[in-house]
């Protein structure tokens, strides 16, 4: 299959703090990381992945060649349970970066996605393993940089890229550089403060705010109300008629403006 666009470098990604590693192709860079025995900061990027995750186990999919497909790992200050809702300062993080590279459309869905007018740029996930009394946290990070028409049709979704956003568009390692600079500085002050210190930034760059959604749980039941900020944990508030809830495990069904009571 040809490749689109730039080449990944590893010279070329610019992120101090983290050693740099950039290979042709593995199963995942989660799965790569998870495995790994280091206890100092690393970032993995690859051309492709043969089995990339996304949330949930479904399969995250991008042309090769034209995404920013990435993975930190780092060693976390905290008890795992004190990582909920960590998928949402990481958006904020990589929100913030791509905005700074002249994408000023990107927007947040809860709880681990980029996206740009409803359709998707990009996708996290954050697994972790604890390794005696210490917590490796890996965040996954794909970013779609470079239209492939192909792509949409086979997730049977809309999609966005990069390219279609910023011209001309940034070269893939300047993306990764950027992004993971700006998590590395949040992973530091997650440890300090936790997700109150980017509830507010969150809510700001959320695309459904205020919002009436429809959700799927999952245990298949399906709630609805008006997005109204997060939890400390993490979890999508809801805004009802029998008051606001509090909603962890679920799949957002359908988005429209809120009109009269919840």
């Amino acid at each position: 299959m040809e490749r689109l666009g730039d080449r990944l470098e590893k010279a070329a990604i610019h992120a101090p703090g983290l050693e740099i590693r950039v290979v042709e192709r593995c199963v995942s860079t989660n799965a790569v990381l998870l495995a790994e025995s280091a206890d100092h900061p690393v970032l993995l990027a690859a051309e492709e992945q043969t089995t990339g995750r996304g949330r949930h186990g479904r399969r995250w999919r991008s042309a090769p060649g034209a995404g920013a497909t990435f993975s930190i790992l780092r060693r976390m200050d905290c008890a795992p349970q004190a990582l909920a809702g960590l998928s949402l300062a990481v958006g904020v993080a990589a929100a913030r970066a791509l905005r700074a590279l002249g994408a000023r459309q990107v927007a947040l869905k809860w709880p681990n996605d980029l996206v740009v007018r409803g359709a998707k740029l990009g996708g996290i996930l954050i697994e972790t393993r604890q390794q005696g009394r210490a917590l490796r946290a890996v965040v996954g990070i794909g970013i779609n940089c470079r239209a492939a028409r192909a792509l949409g049709a086979r997730l049977r979704r809309s999609v966005a890229a990069l390219d279609e956003l910023v011209r001309p568009a940034p070269e893939r390692n300047a993306v990764i550089g950027a992004v993971a600079r700006a998590v590395l500085t949040a992973l530091e002050a997650w440890e300090r403060s936790g997700l109150p210190a980017f509830a507010a930034d969150w809510r700001a760059l959320h695309a459904h705010e205020g919002r009436r959604l429809r959700l799927r749980l999952a245990d298949g039941r399906i709630v609805s109300g008006i997005a109204s900020g997060v939890a400390e944990n993490g979890a999508l508030r809801l805004r009802t008629r029998s008051g606001v809830r509090e909603v962890t495990n679920a799949r957002i069904l359908s988005a429209r403006c809120a009109t009269g009571a919840a």
